[in-house]
């Protein structure tokens, strides 16, 4: 049993959820409240890094599931490997983490909405974005050339410290970006800034990427434009990586390679054969056959070879359309009793049972339809079975049809 859920209840997933769960679960999260798109919610992509941080290592989920956040804080797993919020979302998205931004400007990220049939047809997305490039007009210096200054204030560090008495012999040092220059080191007499800028050194850019996406490509991989992110004076730009989101369809799970689709059969066609038509992903008429005497059972599988998903660079190889099947039996009294001796007879004869005959004592006991719903939000609540003296209220849920 998990002693405590919050880690689970800030990403969203239940209690057993699975590694791929858990990355998909924390790269919709990370990327709708990341500090360039949400500021205001830092503490919230705070609370989402720290819990994929701890549930995405084993260990450290153990860890959590036994003894919940207080162990974790106890030290139990020797302290977390990853130094902020931000390295864990670079090391997730390909990033190179602290020092790597330190070179570099930010890198910028697009979450694409995208189809199964376009992962599977390859296609060609544009899509518009706003982007910071260097102010053309200063060059990025901000004013006018030679009209830029060394902030006094600060000495061009950009931030100011200040000496505080907190008691007798005792001092207390305070750092806190420079109000005079908010952080540049450099200042500008107003009547020299840039007019197009307004001393920012950057302005705001339309700018269309076209997305090329190729036949196999899966959900969540990234594609990255190498230098397109947002431009700063004495950075190299970052780059803007498209993480690949795919919508659910309607029809289609994909696994890998494959393909998983569900099937309805009519009893009488599991039984006796049928033709079904299936539309692939790129629009063909796929005609499946099961000849009569081929009985297909419920919950079966079958395949089709080289018509799942491409692979990834080598679109001509492809993997399986697996279908299950799902016979629907018919109505209750769908057919008169006195037919049922006729239909029992050209059915395969019963397994032998004890006869009724040879049990001396027996009690009647009638079968209704049994509802499991209840049960399992019971189960999942933690309400199930405390003890026997309630057992008979807190039992499987059935109703009388």
């Amino acid at each position: 049993m998990v002693k405590e859920t919050a880690y689970y209840d800030v990403l969203g997933v239940k209690p057993d959820a699975n590694a791929d769960e858990l990355k998909k679960a924390y790269r919709k999260l990370a990327l709708k409240y990341h500090p360039d798109k949400n500021p205001n919610e830092g503490e919230k992509f705070k609370q989402i890094s720290q819990a994929y941080e701890v549930l995405s290592d084993s260990k450290k989920r153990e860890l959590y599931d036994r003894g919940g956040e207080q162990a974790i804080k106890d030290g139990g797993t020797g302290g977390s490997s990853f130094g902020s919020p931000m390295d864990i979302f670079d090391m997730f998205f390909g990033g190179g983490g602290r020092m790597h931004r330190e070179r570099r400007g930010k890198n910028v990220i697009h979450q694409l909405s995208v189809t199964l049939e376009d992962l599977y047809n390859g296609c060609t997305r544009k899509l518009a974005l706003q982007k910071n490039v260097i102010c053309e007009k200063c060059e990025g210096r901000g004013g006018r050339k030679g009209a830029v200054e060394c902030c006094p204030s600060c000495r061009g560090t950009g931030m100011q410290v200040r000496i505080h008495q907190i008691g007798p012999g005792m001092v207390q040092q305070i750092q806190s970006i420079c109000t005079g220059c908010h952080g540049q080191g450099q200042r500008i007499n107003p009547k020299d800034k840039c007019k197009t800028c307004n001393a920012r050194k950057i302005v705001r850019e339309k700018k269309i990427l076209e997305v090329n996406i190729d036949k196999g490509m899966k959900d969540g991989q990234k594609i990255t434009f190498a230098g397109e992110g947002d431009q700063e004076p004495g950075l190299e730009p970052g780059d803007i990586i498209i993480v690949l989101d795919q919508k659910e369809h309607p029809v289609y799970t994909r696994q890998e390679e494959d393909l998983l689709m569900q099937m309805d059969i009519q009893l009488v066609e599991s039984l006796c054969g049928f033709k079904k038509l299936i539309t692939t992903l790129d629009n063909r008429t796929l005609v499946i056959t099961s000849h009569p005497g081929q009985a297909i059972k419920p919950g079966e599988l079958k395949c089709l070879l080289n018509e799942g998903m491409p692979t990834y660079r080598r679109p001509y190889e492809k993997g399986r359309l697996i279908i299950q099947f799902k016979v629907v039996f018919p109505e209750e009294n769908f057919v008169p009793l006195d037919k049922l001796k006729q239909l029992e007879k050209l059915l395969p004869k019963r397994q032998k049972t004890e006869s009724i005959e040879d049990v001396e004592i027996m009690e009647e006991a009638d079968l209704e339809d049994c509802d499991m719903s209840q049960e399992r939000r019971r189960q999942y609540n933690g309400e199930a079975y405390h003890d026997d003296n309630d057992s008979r209220q807190r039992g499987v849920q059935c109703q009388t049809s």
